[in-house]
């Protein structure tokens, strides 16, 4: 937390909480939780705008259509979290473990997710303008027709992800995994792919990388796909 940062009104340290205790702090914002269990609650619709999640657990969480605009979560465990169709406008998410978990349908315009592994996660249909990855773990996760226009990308790895239709335009890869994922309709005009590993990516599909700039070495890569010898 930074000085500009308001300090949470309720602090809540090392409880397991169910929906009528979340609900009892509805009244209180910002809210604190710090080391909570909140595994396998029901908090669907719940408004906890603000509230900041410090090292919680919250596996198979329900939390469909919850207001979580502007939270802050640090550390957490939510695997098979359901956070359909929450709102997590200009939320953060860092260091934290959303494994499986289904973000269907969720507002994550804004929203920052840093250090994070969202392995095998659902992220379709999602509204996400603006939404940044960093340092993320997406391997085989579902995000088809996500936007990455113009993006810098920081060693996400998508292996075996499902990116279909996704858009890629002037995006630039540092240190990114995109091997075996599903490219198929994706758009890379002007992408800077030269840090990007390709492995299992086909020239069936290389028109897709029509416009995108990609090293010598990634070039033999996908000339030897088709068996070719590269000299």
């Amino acid at each position: 937390m930074n000085e500009h940062e308001t300090s949470p009104a309720t602090v809540i340290e090392d409880r397991s909480l169910d929906r009528a205790a979340i609900e009892a702090l509805a009244g209180a914002q910002p809210v604190l939780l710090r080391r909570c269990d909140l595994d396998e609650t029901d908090l669907s619709g719940l408004v906890m705008r603000n509230w900041v999640f410090d090292t919680c657990s919250l596996k198979r969480t329900r939390l469909l259509g919850a207001k979580l605009d502007e939270t802050r979560w640090t550390g957490c465990r939510g695997a098979f979290a359901d956070v359909s169709g929450a709102n997590l406008t200009e939320a953060t998410i860092d260091a934290s473990d959303f494994n499986n978990a289904s973000f269907r349908g969720a507002t994550l315009t804004g929203a920052a997710f840093r250090r994070s592994k969202l392995t095998g996660a659902n992220l379709r249909e999602t509204k996400s303008l603006n939404a940044t990855f960093e340092e993320t773990l997406l391997g085989s996760a579902q995000m088809p027709g996500f936007s990455f226009r113009k993006a810098r990308l920081r060693k996400l790895d998508f292996e075996l992800a499902d990116l279909s239709k996704c858009d890629f335009r002037d995006a630039v890869f540092e240190d990114c995994i995109l091997r075996d994922a599903s490219l198929v309709d994706c758009r890379f005009e002007g992408a800077d792919l030269r840090g990007a590993d390709l492995g299992g990516i086909r020239l069936l599909n290389a028109r897709q990388f029509k416009g995108a700039t990609i090293s010598r070495a990634q070039a033999g890569q996908l000339l030897e796909e088709l068996g070719l010898k590269v000299r």
